[in-house]
């Protein structure tokens, strides 16, 4: 039995720093990942997008490494989202459970795959909390919309929760690409099916398609309340148009009887 533990520590890692200054045996690295063979069997798997994954090691050396991490970490989690699972390494079959994976096959590109996996599950945790929260603070204003017919707030304040919105929501975006299926997998029978049998099991194709659906409503609702706001100005530039014609008629008035 062999435990994998996935944690969501921060926004970002810098993967480039992090690999010039860590002394373990990379055995896999790319500008948004890397993969390092560790002491007594141990391996750490890193992600920019702010996931680090471990198997092998103990909880306080998990500890250790995280530590050592957060330096190069952007934006530092409060709570780290963490995920758990478990390889029976020496099994007869293939068998995907909940929280598990019976494995005919073990080697490096396999734990490789399975780590990934793991870690793209406690991402896609993160991203979906963050998208759900966006869902809520937008539905705030679409209720106010709803029960007082206008946006009961500044044009300040809309346009710093406008851009507070999109810089959550790019940073979401700008992660996902890296949720492709890995090269090896096109090349390796076995390891296209651990790939597929484990993104089914962690639901990552439907759990990726409900973030990406409220992405989508959020964008629509930011882009009613641009809408709104520019229509707002525009009856404001109204108002001070009538009003300088009414001072000016005023005045042609005041004139004409004097």
């Amino acid at each position: 039995m062999l435990t994998v533990l996935a944690y969501q520590i921060a926004e970002n890692i810098d993967i480039r720093k992090f690999r010039k200054e860590f002394t373990g045996t990379e055995l896999y690295g790319t500008t948004s990942e890397v993969f390092f063979a560790g002491e007594k069997g141990c391996h750490l798997y890193i992600f920019s997008y702010g996931v680090v994954v471990f198997s092998g090691y103990t909880t306080s050396e998990m500890n250790s490494v995280i530590d050592y991490i957060k330096p190069f970490c952007k934006n530092i989690l409060p709570e780290n989202i963490s995920e758990e699972f478990v390889i029976n390494e020496k099994s007869d079959n293939d068998r995907f459970e909940y929280s598990s994976i019976n494995v005919s096959r073990f080697d490096l590109l396999v734990l490789r795959i399975i780590m990934l996996n793991v870690g793209q599950s406690a991402a896609l945790d993160y991203f979906s909390q963050q998208s759900v929260q966006l869902l809520e603070e937008t539905n705030h204003y679409t209720l106010k919309l709803e029960r007082q017919g206008k946006l009961n707030i500044n044009n300040k304040s809309l346009l710093r929760f406008i851009g507070k919105t999109l810089n959550v929501k790019n940073r979401i975006v700008e992660n996902l690409y890296v949720f492709d299926t890995p090269d090896e997998t096109w090349d390796d029978e076995y390891l296209n099916k651990i790939d597929q049998g484990l993104r089914s099991t962690f639901d990552l194709k439907i759990r990726f398609k409900d973030l990406d659906y409220n992405l989508q409503i959020v964008t629509e609702n930011l882009q009613l309340f641009k809408d709104l706001m520019q229509h707002r100005r525009s009856d404001l530039l109204e108002i001070i148009i009538i009003l300088l014609i009414l001072v000016e008629v005023i005045n042609l008035f005041i004139e004409k009887l004097f």
